[in-house]
């Protein structure tokens, strides 16, 4: 996370718009997200913000555009949890035990991807490094990840990501504090019409809005 801006650090998570993985409970892949989704929105005006970043997923991509946000940056840090022999999978395809042992132990990673405790590890790294560059930073991001960046911010047991719901094309903000730490402001709340209205998304908060179309 770097690039120029003034003040304290600002940082707005964007869950990204859903998938056909989503709407069928499959490990995604590297599908892109529905295209009925897509047109249901256009940008309806885009909040100034220092540096955007995804990672190189096509999901992540297509949603930031869509935003009218150009992701001209990649940061590797930002990549979904890896689902490993499980990517593309239905659920109902899983032996049960090995999904209980997963969801149960958060050091496990019985689909030889990578555990939600080395995720929440990832994540918090990322998010100590981005607590000293000041500015907003926009991220285009997965539920994943965070999930994972508000138990790393609350400092919370990593049990407690699973009891976190972040909806497809809902934002997180997050407000830097001293000692490469975080405050949580607002989290998951979904993008609407209704939050340019009341002016949930000004400049402090420098957000994304889109508005529903007919089209």
């Amino acid at each position: 996370m770097t690039g120029p801006g003034a003040g304290l650090p600002r940082l707005t998570l964007i869950s990204h718009a859903p998938t056909a993985a989503t709407r069928a409970a499959r490990f995604p892949s590297d599908e892109g997200v529905d295209a009925g989704e897509l047109r249901r929105f256009a940008v309806a005006g885009v909040r100034r913000a220092d540096l955007v970043l995804c990672d190189t997923s096509l999901r992540t991509r297509q949603t930031a555009d869509a935003l009218g946000l150009a992701c001209a940056t990649a940061d590797p840090a930002l990549r979904d949890l890896d689902m490993g022999d499980w990517r593309g999978r239905a659920l109902a395809e899983i032996p049960a035990a090995d999904l209980e042992a997963w969801v149960g132990d958060p050091a496990q990673a019985p689909h030889g991807g990578e555990s939600v405790a080395e995720l929440i590890g990832r994540v918090g790294r990322w998010l100590a490094r981005g607590a000293r560059v000041s500015g907003h930073t926009i991220a285009v991001t997965h539920p994943a990840v965070i999930r994972a960046a508000l138990v790393a911010v609350l400092r919370s047991p990593a049990e407690v990501f699973w009891r976190i719901d972040v909806p497809p094309l809902s934002t997180t903000f997050l407000h830097g504090r001293a000692g490469d730490a975080w405050n949580l402001r607002h989290a998951c709340l979904p993008i609407t019409e209704e939050m340019t209205a009341t002016g949930a998304l000004d400049e402090r908060e420098a957000s994304a809005a889109v508005t529903p179309t007919t089209a």
